[in-house]
């Protein structure tokens, strides 16, 4: 299962001893794996500018998540012919000890050896500059995916169209890579050769027919030059005068005549432009990639700093100061939520029995509790879903 909860609790002594009752249950029945969650000593300022930070951060959460969604859904259609391996890409920067330094891993074991990044997020500085320095780096990120990932999908839907118009009948592809100059007869002020689309059950009968079906056609001038599935693609050379009888005659046998002329430079143009878009697509799916990938484990580290913070934020205005919380990372059993939910509010219900009683008794109408249906348990909680490829 690839959510987590993340919660907290007060730190004294008794909840401590909560801590390791609530840690021997649900890991003796298997409800879920649990680990700490180390959240430095972050500057706390004033309790007005936590509520503020509070809603702010809420926001910034939901954004970021946004934003390494995006991330690793678009890695899903850059990486089209390999989308089993995406989950793979999506990896995180391993850490701050200069061994990992340079490892990428796994999003649950960044997630569970979470450290703070204290280069990139000094802690020193005010919370509100943290929160500002991490959506400023989130919404260059989104803002640098969006020019990126343009200026891809234009080019590989300017090939996708070309590529469309070489698959098809006769009747509509494209006729670059089938034509040759020899099959037309060119520059003539009176002659003109066109090509005509013959279902295959009539062959015989344009054999027959075609010299016939108006005046001026040129005897023996027609030549099978491709077939498929449905018929064959024919030339037949005729005077300029007659080309619009013939049309109209060889409609009413069935026989399509295609509305193309000859131009040598536009096909060789259409067949350059095809394996220039197809060039340059190979060109950018390399760095854009790379891209992808460094920047997805940045947004994503930026995530769980964001959800660092919320934790940190949401347990002083919850328990009050001195700061003194302790903070821990459930993965639950995907079979046991319910029984975990049920475990954690027993064990931490004394921190707030009101909140407990209505979650015990979802029937019960508390005045004041009505958090826009928000979650809202005696426990300071947020939730991290890692399944970041499933449709929203």
């Amino acid at each position: 299962m690839s959510e987590f909860w993340l919660i907290s609790a007060p730190g004294d002594k008794a909840n401590l001893l909560a801590w390791e009752r609530m840690n021997t249950v649900t890991s003796k029945s298997n409800l879920s794996s649990n680990s700490k969650f180390h959240i430095p000593d972050l500057k706390v300022g004033t309790l007005d500018a936590l509520v503020g930070l509070s809603d702010e951060l809420g926001k910034l959460d939901s954004f970021a998540e946004s934003v390494i969604k995006k991330i690793a859904q678009y890695i899903g259609e850059v990486m089209e012919d390999s989308k089993d391996k995406v989950q793979e890409n999506l990896l995180a920067n391993g850490g701050l000890k200069d061994k990992m330094k340079c490892l990428k891993i796994d999003l649950i074991s960044y997630l569970t050896r979470f450290e703070w990044d204290m280069a990139k997020y000094p802690i020193k500085q005010p919370l509100k500059n943290i929160s500002e320095a991490l959506a400023k780096q989130v919404t260059q990120i989104e803002t640098d995916l969006k020019t990126r990932s343009a200026a891809y999908n234009n080019i590989k839907g300017n090939l996708q169209s070309l590529e469309k118009k070489t698959v098809g009948n006769l009747l509509t592809r494209t006729l670059a890579d089938i034509v040759h100059k020899e099959d037309f007869v060119l520059n003539s002020e009176y002659l003109i050769t066109l090509l005509v689309v013959v279902p295959k059950s009539s062959y015989v009968q344009w054999q027959k027919t075609y010299e016939s079906l108006s005046d001026m056609v040129v005897p023996r001038s027609t030549k099978m030059i491709a077939e498929d599935a449905e018929g064959g693609l024919f030339t037949v050379t005729l005077f300029r005068k007659v080309m619009d009888d013939f049309k109209a005659k060889a409609r009413e046998n069935r026989f399509m005549v295609r509305e193309f002329y000859f131009d040598e430079k536009e096909l060789k143009c259409e067949k350059e432009e095809l394996m220039k878009l197809a060039s340059d697509k190979k060109q950018q799916y390399g760095p854009l990639l790379r891209w992808l990938k460094v920047n997805f484990s940045e947004a994503f580290v930026a995530w769980i700093h964001v959800k660092a913070l919320r934790v940190f934020v949401e347990s002083v205005l919850r328990y009050g100061l001195p700061v003194n919380f302790q903070a821990m990372l459930l993965q639950p059993n995907r079979k046991s939520v319910k029984r975990l939910r049920d475990v954690l509010n027993v064990v931490f219900k004394h921190l707030d029995e009101v909140a407990a009683a209505s979650i015990m008794d979802p029937g019960m109408d508390i005045p004041g509790l009505q958090l826009s249906n928000q979650e809202y348990y005696p426990y300071v909680y947020f939730k991290i879903d890692l399944s970041l490829l499933d449709c929203s």
